[in-house]
């Protein structure tokens, strides 16, 4: 059996689909019906653009959702005779009768494709559907998107206004998907594209069908042939962000970097709330522009710190009040504007005005982002739509705008951070989700807004993590599952109300809270090769970093009703704990879809899938679970994301799979990555003799600032302790870990050109070490520290005290590895008596059995 990661195969076409889409027939090829009045357009063999314009002039502009006009050549079948026309693809067919006016029920029909059997290639199934226009959705078919905010909601639900209107999304379990965009605005052909109303408005149609059955990834892919991909953000937004509504001054910001640093703690990026302008009456407010002198003395000497800290700086904009005559660029502005400075007019905020936003973007922000800052934080909270164009978002365009005018202006990747404006709005990330209560309800339902969100290609969600506001205090155990939720979320950010009581800061929780907050940004660090190759998927495919279940098991009920269970990325299962501990421990019931077996990543146990497993977990674990055989791209200890040439650890995970993953690395912050970058073959294969052989391939392509070459080292994740390791034909020495039954191998050769061969020889009667030894290892020896700590004249007998000792004595003697391993089963075995005799009783012998 052999895996291979999606990502991987949709890049070794990327560059023929790039090339693709440069000579891709103009739409017109793509044109397979079209008379006085009516237009089909087939965008894929699922996907077709069925329009009507009364005086025959048919919309080619670019629209909000529609950017792109021209699309691959598709293959169909045409049937016309004078009363009548039927287009046929694989996926669906459509009849139209000619001549007969708008599009309606009488004359127009879309059914799902007869011939096409019953699966496609990859197991998914057609849906049968019979659709007409005017026809609705079946009730609660479609699997939903996401919503403008999280704004004063405790879960789902606002006091004032109740459940949360959550959009509908692309998909729905009917295996079709209607998109109107009849009164859609329009973009103009001007260079920075700008709105303007659609020609003959309200009288035209303009309607994409999607047909896709339960191939969830072929809707979201063919929606990103006509509304665009997802754009790649910058490597270090996948870092974490540390972001507090505080009025911080230059002295406290660099206080606490510092002690970041101190504590061994990676940063990326460094978020200043309102409180970095004055908010005084007669010099800010709301909104401002003019850095507060008091706090920042000089705005450019911090800024300039910032980038030596190796950090990219945002600040908070509330622009709804316009440009005030006391701000600091108020004279340009107004100029701009024609107007004169000495009137002190204020000067009103107009976002569809391109000579109000022009101006907005050159003379406020631009001598702003020249000093240092590198991406703004747009915090629209005012009113909904322009006061121009009654249908025009704040919030859609002010991400728009925003997003292109860095495109533009920037040599690096654009990017800001505000709230979702809706269909179309996947193209400028990233999302903030504004101001959630601070409750176990919160936390509960970001995973499911998560997922959803993916439905409308909306992956990446930026929480505060934690909540926001609606406590005096943080609970300490909340917080920490909401970080461990946060650190498998597409950003991690960490965010409070202005509030002295909600100070996140690690350091403010206790020494054992303290660790467990550090380790979860260290983990996720960790991860930031295998997540930097998903986010790039997702621009490739249109699949998100956290996705629902259904993506990859439509035909299993359980993917739709587990519905805070999500893939991150191809080969991690995450079920998120959202309700506190009873008695010291969390019960979680995980489903393991079927297909592999699943190893769970805190107690090393392997898992069959499947089923649906009850599991516990301690404060320091969480229910994460890896796809058996899976390889896994990972950091050490980094200070950031700022550098591509960090040494990579290519983890294997247990499983007897063979496996490939593709690392994909790119310039980090350039614009080029479409089509300049490169990726790396990892791949595992078994043989029948117990001999592992792990490949790290020959890098392929090339991007600026590629470094040449790169240390690796390999890990095997619950390995027992072999005969023999050669790395490229040379037998070589290794580490052995005990305490976490892992393999450690430095690979000499670091030339990224070169491929490097790793063969390790097992003994046939090697032991297997997938039966949750590391976390009963783990236990054990935190238990026996608590109970020292209470009676510190306790002297372990034999038999508990080489328990805690296991694991350190294999790293010592790892040629005694299956003795230890069989001494410390037998024992736990009778932990009960064993504790008895060590005079550990009650409460203290109650936590050593916990995790069982």
């Amino acid at each position: 059996m052999k895996q291979m990661n999606s990502s991987y195969k949709l890049l070794a076409l990327s560059s023929a689909l790039s090339a693709l889409s440069l000579t891709a027939a103009a739409q017109n090829a793509n044109v397979v019906y079209q008379d006085s009045n009516v237009r089909f357009t087939l965008v894929t063999d699922g996907t077709v653009r069925m329009e009507y314009a009364p005086d025959g002039k048919f919309l080619d502009n670019k629209s909000f959702i529609a950017v792109n006009r021209s699309y691959p050549e598709v293959k169909y079948k045409k049937n016309e005779t004078a009363k009548k026309v039927v287009i046929s693809t694989d996926y669906l067919t459509l009849s139209y009768t000619k001549g007969s006016g708008p599009l309606t029920e009488r004359n127009l029909s879309i059914v799902s494709a007869k011939t096409k059997k019953k699966k496609t290639a990859d197991g998914k199934h057609l849906i049968p559907f019979a659709w007409h226009p005017g026809q609705k959705d079946a009730p609660d078919a479609n699997l939903k998107g996401t919503y403008r905010t999280l704004d004063g909601y405790d879960g789902d639900s606002r006091s004032d206004t109740g459940k949360m209107p959550i959009e509908d999304g692309l998909l729905s379990r009917s295996g079709w998907t209607l998109i109107d965009d009849s009164e859609g605005y329009v973009f103009d052909n001007s260079d920075w594209q700008w709105v303007e109303h659609r020609p003959n408005e309200g009288k035209t149609q303009d309607m994409y069908f999607l047909a896709y059955g339960n191939d969830y990834k072929k809707a979201l892919h063919d929606f990103t042939v006509f509304a665009g991909k997802e754009p790649l953000p910058p490597r270090y937004a996948f870092g974490y962000w540390w972001s507090r509504y505080w009025g911080y001054s230059d002295n406290e910001l660099r206080q606490l970097v510092g002690k970041m640093q101190s504590y061994n703690i990676p940063m990326d990026v460094l978020v200043v709330d309102m409180d970095w302008h004055y908010t005084e009456e007669g010099r800010g407010g709301w909104t401002g522009y003019t850095w507060n002198k008091r706090l920042f003395p000089s705005p450019k000497g911090f800024l300039k710190w910032a980038e030596q800290q190796q950090l990219e700086t945002t600040v908070n904009l509330h622009p709804a009040d316009g440009i005030k005559y006391y701000e600091e660029g108020y004279d340009d502005m107004a100029r701009w504007m024609g107007m004169n400075p000495a009137e002190k007019k204020d000067i009103e905020w107009n976002a569809s005005s391109k000579r109000f936003m022009q101006g907005w973007y050159d003379k406020i922000l631009r001598p702003m982002e020249r000093d240092g800052i590198d991406f703004w934080w747009l915090d629209w909270q005012q009113w909904e739509n322009d006061k121009v164009f009654p249908r025009l978002s704040n919030t859609w365009w002010l991400n728009y705008t925003t997003f292109t005018d860095m495109e533009r202006h920037h040599d690096t990747r654009p990017m800001l951070y505000h709230r979702w404006g809706g269909l179309g709005n996947h193209r400028y990330q990233i999302g903030f989700s504004g101001d959630a209560v601070i409750s176990w309800k919160s936390l509960d339902f970001q995973p499911y807004f998560n997922s959803t969100a993916s439905n409308v290609l909306y992956g990446y969600w930026s929480h505060d993590i934690g909540g926001h506001f609606g406590a005096d205090s943080i609970n300490p155990e909340m917080y920490i599952r909401w970080m461990q939720f946060g650190a498998f979320s597409p950003m991690l950010r960490t965010h409070s109300a202005k509030n002295a009581g909600l100070n996140k800061e690690p350091w403010a929780f206790a020494d054992k809270e303290r660790d467990i907050i550090r380790d979860i940004i260290k983990q996720r660090y960790s991860l930031a090769p295998y997540i930097y190759t998903m986010a790039r998927h997702a621009y490739d495919t249109g699949v998100s970093l956290c996705r629902p279940m259904y993506y990859d098991y439509p035909d299993a009920q359980e993917a739709y009703t587990n519905r805070n269970e999500y893939m991150f990325g191809d080969n991690y299962l995450v079920y998120p704990i959202t309700q506190p501990m009873n008695d010291g421990v969390s019960l979680q019931k995980v489903w393991l879809p079927t297909g592999n077996d699943w190893y769970e990543l805190t107690s090393g146990t392997m898992l069959k899938g499947g089923q649906t497993v009850e599991r516990r977990f301690m404060l320091d674990e969480y229910p994460i679970y890896v796809k058996a055989g899976s390889i896994i791209p990972q950091y050490g200890d980094v200070k950031n994301l700022h550098r591509n040439d960090e040494a990579v650890t290519v983890t294997v995970y247990p499983g007897n799979v063979d496996t490939q993953f593709v690392m994909y690395e790119d310039n980090g912050n350039d614009k080029q990555y479409a089509t300049a970058y490169a990726s790396t073959l990892l791949s595992a294969t078994h043989s029948a003799e117990g001999t592992l052989r792990v490949s790290i391939g020959a890098r392929k392509g090339e991007y600026s600032g590629m470094p040449a070459h790169r240390q690796y080292r390999l890990k095997l994740v619950a390995s027992a302790v072999p005969e023999k390791v050669v790395v490229d034909g040379k037998q070589t020495d290794f580490e052995y870990d005990g305490n976490n039954l892992s393999l450690m191998v430095d690979i000499p050769e670091t030339d990224c050109s070169k491929e490097k061969t790793i063969e390790v020889v097992y003994a046939k009667d090697a032991p297997v070490l997938t039966d949750g030894l590391i976390g009963k290892f783990r236990h054990i020896q935190q238990n026996c520290i608590a109970v020292k700590n209470h009676n510190p004249g306790i002297v372990f007998a034999e038999p508990l005290g080489t328990m805690e000792s296991a694991g350190i004595a294999m790293t010592y003697n790892p040629e005694k590895q299956k003795q230890i391993v069989a001494t410390f089963r037998k024992n736990y075995a009778s932990l009960a008596d064993i504790l008895k005799q060590n005079g550990i009783e009650g409460e203290d012998a109650r936590k050593f059995m916990l995790a069982e």
